[in-house]
Protein backbone atom coordinates (compact mmCIF):
# COMPACT_ATOMS: atom_id res chain seq x y z
CA UNK A 1 0.00 0.00 0.00
CA UNK A 2 2.81 2.78 0.77
CA UNK A 3 5.00 1.69 -1.69
CA UNK A 4 2.30 2.40 -4.12
CA UNK A 5 1.75 6.32 -2.72
CA UNK A 6 5.67 6.27 -2.94
CA UNK A 7 5.80 5.52 -6.55
CA UNK A 8 2.59 7.86 -7.83
CA UNK A 9 3.59 10.39 -5.38
CA UNK A 10 7.76 10.16 -6.77
CA UNK A 11 6.35 10.12 -10.50
CA UNK A 12 4.04 13.28 -10.18
CA UNK A 13 7.25 15.19 -8.41
CA UNK A 14 9.44 14.06 -11.38
CA UNK A 15 6.77 15.17 -13.95
CA UNK A 16 6.42 18.18 -11.79
CA UNK A 17 10.55 18.80 -12.36
CA UNK A 18 10.20 17.69 -16.22
CA UNK A 19 7.96 20.34 -16.49
CA UNK A 20 9.78 22.53 -15.05
CA UNK A 21 12.60 22.12 -17.45
CA UNK A 22 10.66 22.65 -20.71
CA UNK A 23 9.48 25.80 -18.89
CA UNK A 24 12.65 26.97 -18.49
CA UNK A 25 13.63 26.35 -22.15
CA UNK A 26 11.20 29.26 -23.51
CA UNK A 27 12.85 31.74 -21.36
CA UNK A 28 15.42 33.45 -23.76
CA UNK A 29 19.15 33.66 -22.43
CA UNK A 30 20.63 36.02 -25.09
CA UNK A 31 21.14 33.62 -28.01
CA UNK A 32 19.04 31.93 -30.39
CA UNK A 33 17.12 28.85 -29.67
CA UNK A 34 14.03 27.11 -31.68
CA UNK A 35 12.75 26.37 -28.49
CA UNK A 36 12.08 30.62 -27.78
CA UNK A 37 9.11 29.71 -30.81
CA UNK A 38 7.82 26.77 -29.46
CA UNK A 39 4.35 26.73 -27.88
CA UNK A 40 3.39 30.16 -30.43
CA UNK A 41 0.11 29.79 -32.73
CA UNK A 42 -0.84 30.54 -35.77
CA UNK A 43 -3.75 31.22 -37.14
CA UNK A 44 -3.88 29.20 -40.28
CA UNK A 45 -7.02 28.86 -42.15
CA UNK A 46 -9.14 30.36 -39.62
CA UNK A 47 -8.15 27.71 -37.20
CA UNK A 48 -5.03 28.56 -34.85
CA UNK A 49 -2.15 25.45 -35.04
CA UNK A 50 1.33 25.08 -33.42
CA UNK A 51 3.56 27.38 -35.38
CA UNK A 52 5.80 24.12 -36.24
CA UNK A 53 2.91 22.67 -38.38
CA UNK A 54 2.94 25.49 -40.58
CA UNK A 55 6.65 25.89 -40.86
CA UNK A 56 10.38 24.53 -39.78
CA UNK A 57 12.70 26.87 -37.24
CA UNK A 58 16.34 26.70 -37.49
CA UNK A 59 18.69 28.87 -35.65
CA UNK A 60 21.37 29.69 -38.39
CA UNK A 61 23.40 31.69 -35.92
CA UNK A 62 23.49 32.98 -32.12
CA UNK A 63 21.36 35.83 -32.60
CA UNK A 64 19.33 34.94 -35.54
CA UNK A 65 16.15 32.00 -35.89
CA UNK A 66 14.37 31.27 -39.46
CA UNK A 67 10.98 29.89 -40.11
CA UNK A 68 11.04 28.35 -43.41
CA UNK A 69 6.89 28.14 -43.85
CA UNK A 70 5.50 25.84 -46.01
CA UNK A 71 2.79 27.57 -47.10
CA UNK A 72 3.90 31.06 -48.75
CA UNK A 73 -0.19 32.12 -47.83
CA UNK A 74 0.92 31.74 -44.12
CA UNK A 75 3.30 33.92 -44.10
CA UNK A 76 2.11 37.46 -42.54
CA UNK A 77 0.09 34.60 -40.21
CA UNK A 78 3.68 33.68 -38.46
CA UNK A 79 4.81 37.47 -38.90
CA UNK A 80 2.05 38.39 -36.78
CA UNK A 81 2.31 35.25 -33.92
CA UNK A 82 6.00 36.46 -33.51
CA UNK A 83 5.57 39.79 -33.06
CA UNK A 84 2.23 39.57 -30.96
CA UNK A 85 3.99 36.41 -29.13
CA UNK A 86 4.94 38.88 -26.29
CA UNK A 87 8.80 37.92 -26.92
CA UNK A 88 9.94 41.57 -27.57
CA UNK A 89 11.19 39.88 -31.54
CA UNK A 90 10.27 41.85 -34.61
CA UNK A 91 10.31 39.54 -37.44
CA UNK A 92 11.07 40.60 -40.94
CA UNK A 93 9.87 38.35 -43.99
CA UNK A 94 11.11 37.65 -47.79
CA UNK A 95 8.33 36.03 -49.14
CA UNK A 96 8.69 32.64 -47.64
CA UNK A 97 11.49 33.38 -45.30
CA UNK A 98 10.46 34.55 -42.17
CA UNK A 99 13.80 36.08 -40.21
CA UNK A 100 13.58 36.72 -36.40
CA UNK A 101 16.34 38.78 -35.00
CA UNK A 102 17.42 37.92 -31.29
CA UNK A 103 18.25 41.50 -29.71
CA UNK A 104 20.96 41.34 -26.86
CA UNK A 105 19.83 41.28 -23.50
CA UNK A 106 20.25 44.40 -21.02
CA UNK A 107 20.93 43.78 -17.63
CA UNK A 108 18.50 45.33 -17.03
CA UNK A 109 16.04 42.60 -19.06
CA UNK A 110 18.45 40.28 -17.55
CA UNK A 111 17.38 40.62 -13.65
CA UNK A 112 13.65 40.90 -14.85
CA UNK A 113 14.23 36.99 -16.11
CA UNK A 114 16.11 36.06 -13.44
CA UNK A 115 13.01 37.13 -11.55
CA UNK A 116 10.67 35.71 -13.78
CA UNK A 117 12.61 32.12 -13.30
CA UNK A 118 12.73 32.46 -9.59
CA UNK A 119 8.52 33.18 -9.67
CA UNK A 120 8.69 29.98 -11.76
CA UNK A 121 10.48 27.70 -9.61
CA UNK A 122 8.75 28.99 -6.79
CA UNK A 123 4.85 28.08 -8.49
CA UNK A 124 7.10 24.29 -9.11
CA UNK A 125 8.24 24.40 -5.40
CA UNK A 126 4.33 24.56 -4.76
CA UNK A 127 3.00 22.25 -6.96
CA UNK A 128 5.74 19.35 -5.21
CA UNK A 129 4.65 20.41 -1.81
CA UNK A 130 0.71 19.66 -2.50
CA UNK A 131 2.09 16.31 -4.00
CA UNK A 132 3.60 15.76 -0.64
CA UNK A 133 0.52 16.57 1.18
CA UNK A 134 -1.66 14.84 -0.88
CA UNK A 135 0.50 11.43 -0.25
CA UNK A 136 0.65 12.62 3.52
CA UNK A 137 -3.27 12.51 3.37
CA UNK A 138 -3.44 9.42 1.68
CA UNK A 139 -1.28 7.62 4.11
CA UNK A 140 -3.17 9.07 6.89
CA UNK A 141 -6.43 7.67 5.26
CA UNK A 142 -4.76 4.48 5.08
CA UNK A 143 -4.18 3.95 8.56
CA UNK A 144 -7.44 5.50 9.53
CA UNK A 145 -9.14 2.40 7.21
CA UNK A 146 -6.44 0.19 9.41
CA UNK A 147 -4.95 -0.67 6.32
CA UNK A 148 -1.61 0.18 7.75
CA UNK A 149 0.23 0.58 11.14
CA UNK A 150 1.06 4.35 12.41
CA UNK A 151 4.79 3.05 12.32
CA UNK A 152 4.32 2.14 8.42
CA UNK A 153 2.55 5.70 7.95
CA UNK A 154 5.47 7.68 9.79
CA UNK A 155 8.54 5.72 8.27
CA UNK A 156 6.50 6.40 4.71
CA UNK A 157 5.64 9.97 5.49
CA UNK A 158 9.11 10.08 5.71
CA UNK A 159 10.16 8.80 2.72
CA UNK A 160 8.13 11.32 0.95
CA UNK A 161 9.53 14.43 3.29
CA UNK A 162 12.71 12.56 1.56
CA UNK A 163 11.34 12.89 -1.97
CA UNK A 164 10.28 16.39 -1.60
CA UNK A 165 13.75 17.39 -0.51
CA UNK A 166 15.59 15.54 -3.53
CA UNK A 167 13.00 17.33 -5.80
CA UNK A 168 13.04 20.97 -4.44
CA UNK A 169 17.03 20.31 -4.60
CA UNK A 170 16.63 19.49 -8.64
CA UNK A 171 14.33 22.38 -9.01
CA UNK A 172 17.11 24.43 -7.62
CA UNK A 173 19.86 22.80 -9.54
CA UNK A 174 18.12 24.13 -12.62
CA UNK A 175 17.37 27.60 -11.33
CA UNK A 176 20.73 28.35 -10.74
CA UNK A 177 22.02 26.99 -13.99
CA UNK A 178 19.41 28.87 -16.12
CA UNK A 179 19.98 32.23 -13.92
CA UNK A 180 23.85 31.63 -15.02
CA UNK A 181 22.88 31.06 -18.23
CA UNK A 182 21.17 34.00 -18.54
CA UNK A 183 23.45 36.79 -16.55
CA UNK A 184 26.11 35.14 -18.72
CA UNK A 185 26.98 37.82 -21.35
Amino acid sequence: MTDEVLKTTETEMDATVEAFRRDLTHVRTGRASTALLDGLQVEYYGALVPLNQVGSVTAPDATLLMVQVYDKTAVASVEKAIRSGDLGFNPQSDGSVVRVPIPPLTEERRRDLVKHCRKMAEDFRISIRSHRRDAIELLKGLEKDKDITEDDRRHAADKVEGLTKEHVGRLDGLLKDKELEIMAV
